[in-house]
């Protein structure tokens, strides 16, 4: 057996500033980026955003080891003394015979996933776990459901590959749609697409900047052009709309290349895709903006839960007292399965470049047309 050799001296000590690793994006929206993640922003990210974490917390991770989430929440627990455990993948009817066999405490359950176990039958078994605390976004009425169903006490928060968290919520916020509050050391706001402050409750993209060197990706390995791009006029711009109130809350509205524009209308895919998962049938969902005749129309791509069937027109009906007239998809297509990249992410681009085919149902084919309504129309 060969002996172990010792590891040859560095050449210089490591800085804060050094590259850790490059970990890519997630390619929703187009081509992955690789960004360059600095020590500093492993220690400015989880250990100090999440202060729960102690040596008594176990974290559970799902994700691969190629998502941010995952690997910052690794170090997280290495730096404050905790565990991790680890499982190959997320499982429905697993989670929580996982959360008791590993005792895990911390988790992060991101996207529809609460709705996942939140669609499971009730069991006398739903608080006979070890679980106390769970991160999860975007943040709904579900999540409120959840943290009361399984007794745990649930935050959200905002961050990128390239940011270590500057937005976290307070403990299970009342306000639905926040992403969280800025916390200390960054400077954050909703600009113009000239990168001017919009004003108070409007729309625009989040933009931000931090006090704390190396807090931010430095950029993008071999990509200067992205770099730039994002880094213009000295604030990092997340690619993500949204809007802040009066408290100082910030609220996700969609990513910019998500947003449907429809007959003058702004329209986020969030929304859209938030109330449809509201419906027992829909397992996964996107809704996506396509080419009808001259102009924009909305799309839902939708995946069902095993077993179920769904009605187009009972649908449309479901549909249409949660959200305005001109958000009621016009298009709607069945899939077994949506397109994902690796770490589980719906892509859309790739639903946007199928469009509309041969199998899509056509709302206003059918004979239904949605229109404003007046106050006691119906």
């Amino acid at each position: 057996m060969e002996q172990e050799r010792p590891l040859a001296p560095l050449e210089r000590p490591i800085e804060p500033w050094d590259d850790i690793y490059i970990i890519f994006t997630s390619g929703t929206t187009g081509p992955s980026k690789a960004v360059l993640c600095s020590y500093a922003m492993m220690l400015y990210g989880m250990p100090q955003a999440y202060t729960m974490i102690d040596s008594d917390t176990r974290y559970l991770i799902v994700s691969p080891l190629f998502h941010a989430a995952a690997t910052g929440f690794g170090y997280a627990m290495l730096i404050r003394g905790g565990s991790v455990a680890m499982v190959e993948s997320f499982k429905t009817d697993q989670f929580w015979d996982v959360i008791r066999r590993t005792q895990t405490t911390f988790c992060s359950l991101l996207g529809v996933v609460p709705l996942f176990l939140l669609k499971e039958p009730p069991s006398p078994r739903d608080r006979d776990h070890t679980l106390k605390v769970v991160t999860t976004g975007p943040w709904g009425e579900h999540c409120l459901q959840f943290a009361k169903r399984f007794g745990v006490d649930m935050y959200t928060a905002f961050s990128m590959s390239e940011l270590s968290i500057p937005l976290v919520s307070e403990l299970n916020p009342p306000k639905m749609g926040v992403a969280g509050r800025v916390r200390d050391g960054f400077e954050m706001k909703v600009v113009d697409e000239h990168d001017f402050e919009v004003p108070v409750g409007q729309v625009g993209e989040a933009v931000l900047r931090s006090a704390l060197p190396w807090a931010i990706t430095s950029g993008y390995y071999k990509n200067p052009e992205a770099t730039a791009k994002a880094w213009r006029n000295g604030w990092f711009h997340t690619g993500d709309a949204m809007r802040v109130d009066e408290d100082g809350d910030f609220f996700f509205i969609d990513r910019l290349k998500d947003s449907i524009r429809r007959r003058g209308e702004n329209i986020s895919s969030f929304d859209i895709e938030t109330v449809v998962q509201e419906h027992p049938a829909v397992r996964e969902c996107a809704a996506i903006a396509v080419r009808a005749e001259s102009e924009d129309e909305v799309m839902l791509c939708a995946a069902l839960q095993p077993n179920m069937k769904l009605d187009f027109e009972e649908f449309v009906e479901f549909l249409r007292p949660k959200m305005a007239h001109f958000m009621v998809p016009r298009f709607f297509r069945l899939l077994p399965e949506l397109p994902k990249t690796p770490n589980g992410k719906i892509q859309k681009a790739e639903l946007r470049k199928d469009g509309v085919t041969s199998d899509t149902w056509d709302r206003e084919a059918a004979g239904i047309i949605i229109k404003r309504e007046k106050i006691g129309s119906r």
